[in-house]
């Protein structure tokens, strides 16, 4: 898969593509990270990208005709889907990485100042993409959130093929708690269920603790989970089935058939 980044400060990606996973995706030939620098394109003497915004206002907007010449180069060889790093955009989320994984060429445009100027956005970006509800001082930091979690997803990529199918967000619900070495910490020991070696009972525990801690933290999630017939039966058993139905507002699952 490509990623095509377009910003005017190439430099913020140079250390996080130098280590761990994006390291090792980058020379097993799983990704391509391309950086282009926005100023590149510029056209006066100053290498300007930006300038005041019409109408008066706070602060500076990315001009048009640098990005748009930056983008075209970009696009000559192959097409690829273009996002806009923004607040405006809608916010991204597991589902959207998976789907973006799904892309051969993704080209991230780094916003920064006031935004971009709104020709450009019409005329050429596909979809706008926020993480969250908060600002930061450029795309740049949103664009490596997106790389990051779209790399992972790639088949291949992670050690162990379960990791991002099982990891929270993949399968509707946050992870369960995780335990290692030494089996005592603290006076805090392992819980006896993960010593057992009984592996069906060591899943419905985990099964169990992810909507516990699904619902203590983000209950909202649930409205989307649809809980097998089983699952339902492991709810009713530990007492969780009305505590789901309540933060689902919804019956769980299919009609009550168990």
């Amino acid at each position: 898969m490509r990623f095509e980044i377009l910003t005017i400060f190439p430099d913020l990606f140079t250390t996080p593509l130098q280590e761990g996973i994006l390291k090792r995706a980058i020379q097993a030939d799983q990704i391509r990270v391309n950086l282009h620098n926005i100023r590149d394109w510029a056209t006066d003497k100053h290498a300007m990208t930006d300038d005041r915004p019409f109408g008066g206002g706070e602060g500076m907007v990315m001009k048009p005709e640098p990005l748009a010449a930056c983008l075209q180069d970009v696009q000559a060889d192959e097409q690829g889907t273009v996002v806009l790093l923004s607040p405006r955009g809608s916010v991204y989320n597991q589902e959207t990485a998976e789907r973006l994984a799904g892309l051969k060429k993704l080209v991230l445009v780094c916003g920064r100042y006031e935004g971009v100027d709104e020709r450009f956005r019409s005329l050429y970006v596909d979809e706008e993409l926020s993480i969250g509800d908060y600002i930061l001082t450029g795309g740049e930091l949103a664009a490596m959130v997106v790389i990051d979690s779209v790399t992972r997803v790639l088949p291949g990529v992670l050690g162990c093929a379960d990791s991002a199918t099982k990891d929270t967000f993949s399968c509707g619900l946050l992870k369960h708690g995780q335990y290692t070495r030494p089996r005592e910490f603290a006076g805090l020991t392992v819980p006896d269920i993960l010593l057992s070696g009984d592996h069906a009972r060591i899943e419905e525990y985990r099964f169990l603790d992810s909507v516990r801690e699904t619902l203590n933290k983000r209950p909202e999630l649930l409205r989307k989970v649809a809980f097998t017939k089983s699952e339902r039966k492991q709810l009713r058993q530990a007492g969780l089935f009305s505590q789901v139905q309540q933060a689902q507002q919804v019956t769980v699952g299919q009609p009550q058939d168990d």
